[in-house]
């Protein structure tokens, strides 16, 4: 069959959908993955074929893209500051808003280094293990561990850690419950903790695409509307006991909860707070210092 007549069906199929720029797109990341084609193969012959068992990867995700199925579930990989990562429906996709999240450590991480020779960082509700392996490719020398309470997450996130090559000590913790977390690291004391931990609201599922409401984890994802912050609170209340005098917290935050998140730092003692924006101008970062 043509390579040009199944991206038109991927057009008829997926159009009404997505919209023809997406699918566009989909479709050129299907050919590069399975095909190893570039979206210029079909401009410099028109005419290319591919064989049935070619075909087929293209059809089985054509079905899963109907059903709203992430793209990168689809090809089990994404990219994340620069790096690769495997994902699939146990982990979340991760966001180019945890990007800034990572980039904000790793530029506050430099001031620490000078006078530190070794960052121990802890990377909380790591999920995909993004966060954690991305510090601990961009971080020299950091000491870095990562908790999930999903022990098929953190498969994939020491998949991860070995694809990019780097050392992440995994954990399976419950954050909330707080005697089993403190056995777990009851004699280690971090220069930073970092956490993007489940934020959204039940009442915010209307602002959630079918793609992510469908198909990514819900633990990961949603917390009770008449306790949104309580991820916050366990795992402020553990880095006041497990962070190093001075030591830095750094939040991926609910965009509309961002005074509150930031109170509740506060009246557990933490100082020097800062609300940063994302790229999309919403509250979406906040960092704070123990400074007892």
């Amino acid at each position: 069959m043509k390579l040009k007549d199944i991206q038109n069906i991927f057009h008829k199929e997926l159009d009404a959908i997505f919209g023809a720029n997406e699918v566009g797109s989909f479709f050129n990341i299907l050919i590069s993955h399975y095909l190893k084609l570039n979206r210029i193969a079909l401009v410099l012959d028109p005419d290319l074929t591919i064989s049935k068992e070619e075909e087929q990867p293209l059809f089985e995700a054509l079905s899963r893209l109907k059903i709203e199925e992430p793209i990168q579930y689809i090809i089990g990989e994404t990219e994340f500051f620069g790096l690769p990562f495997k994902v699939n429906e146990y982990t979340l996709i991760p966001r180019p808003e945890t990007e800034e999240l990572v980039t904000l450590v790793v530029q506050d991480s430099k001031s620490k280094i000078q006078s530190i020779k070794s960052l121990t960082i802890l990377d909380i509700g790591t999920g995909t293990g993004c966060i954690a392996i991305s510090l601990a490719k961009n971080i020299p020398n950091a000491q870095v561990y990562a908790v999930d309470v999903s022990e098929e997450a953190l498969k994939i996130a020491q998949k991860n850690a070995e694809l990019n090559k780097v050392d992440v000590r995994f954990i399976q913790a419950d954050i909330l419950n707080k005697d089993s977390v403190n056995v777990k690291f009851n004699s280690i004391e971090f220069d930073i903790i970092v956490s993007n931990p489940p934020y959204v609201r039940h009442l915010e599922k209307v602002e959630i695409k079918n793609n992510v409401l469908k198909h990514e984890p819900h633990l990961a994802l949603f917390v009770d509307d008449n306790n949104p912050l309580q991820f916050y609170a366990a795992i402020t209340d553990f880095a006041s006991d497990n962070l190093k005098e001075k030591g830095l917290l750094f939040f991926e935050i609910n965009q509309y909860l961002g005074n509150e998140t930031k109170e509740l730092m506060k009246d557990r003692g933490f100082t020097d707070l800062e609300l940063k924006l994302d790229i999309f101008g919403n509250n979406r970062m906040l960092k704070g210092k123990k400074n007892f």
